[in-house]
């Protein structure tokens, strides 16, 4: 669904499917090297212990930071040397969705990875407002998750009241993948008339967005709202664990697309 105008804080714009759970292939992959693990740890009974070191060593070096900081240093490569914006005439900002999480209350809010993407487009709003004639905000993100609102309507509140016009927000809310962020986006930009496009997101996300985005004939100035560190030390982190999952998710994603690509799926 493609809705736009007044958005409100209680009510969700049109009925939201939620989907049944889906795996996406970066997280089959990563299970079944898991499984391939644990089925040559049970038959090679002699590298047993050889193995179990090797797995604690791995897993050291990523929650410890030491893989990890690489790892995120390579999907954020180029991330802080991107060029300023262009503003033009009729400006879209296109914001990609990082999901939702209840908090402690039982609220469904953007993930922390989401907040920065919000308050980034909300900045170019603000900048664009006071160079440009049209400027508008298309928040793309459905419910990948079935949580009670698409990752798009949950964010819309956050946008108004960091002064975004309603009538200058458009939700896609039916992506459920990056790749269909880009296809649902350029369906929506073929009935638009515009001479400058934004694309905000993670410095980790940027280059599989931007794989997408121009697999859909889409050239936007790339905008990364944050960047994950990684803190290096010699105690085990779960920050690092985390950031290590996102780098690799990217990293087999970027690979994925290109496998594709050469298979002629799309």
């Amino acid at each position: 669904m493609f809705a736009r105008g007044p958005i409100s804080v209680h009510r969700q714009l049109g009925p939201v499917r939620s989907p049944k759970p889906y795996v996406t292939a970066s997280q089959l992959i990563i299970f079944t090297l898991f499984a391939v693990f644990l089925v040559v740890f049970v038959l090679w009974r002699r590298a047993r212990l050889a193995i179990a070191m090797m797995a604690l060593l791995l897993f050291w070096l990523l929650s410890a930071g030491w893989l990890t900081a690489p790892l995120l240093a390579l999907v954020q490569h180029g991330a802080s040397s991107y060029p300023p914006p262009r503003f033009g005439e009729r400006t879209v900002i296109v914001v990609l969705g990082a999901g939702t999480s209840n908090d402690v209350h039982g609220v469904l809010v953007p993930k922390p990875d989401a907040l920065p993407r919000i308050a980034t487009a909300a900045s170019l709003y603000a900048r664009c407002k006071q160079q440009a004639r049209h400027c508008e905000v298309i928040i793309s993100g459905g419910n990948p998750q079935g949580h009670a609102a698409a990752e798009a309507d949950n964010y819309a509140p956050y946008l108004l009241r960091a002064q975004v016009a309603r009538e200058d927000v458009v939700l896609e809310n039916t992506s459920r993948t990056t790749y269909e962020n880009a296809e649902h986006v350029a369906r929506i930009l073929r009935s638009e008339r515009y001479d400058s496009l934004i694309l905000v997101t993670s410095a980790y996300h940027m280059p599989r967005a931007l794989m997408d985005f121009h697999r859909f004939g889409l050239t936007p100035d790339p905008v990364a709202s944050n960047m994950r560190v990684a803190k290096c030390g010699i105690l085990p982190r779960r920050p690092n664990l985390a950031s290590a999952n996102i780098a690799l998710h990217e990293l087999i994603g970027m690979a994925q697309f290109y496998v594709y690509r050469a298979l002629g799926w799309f």
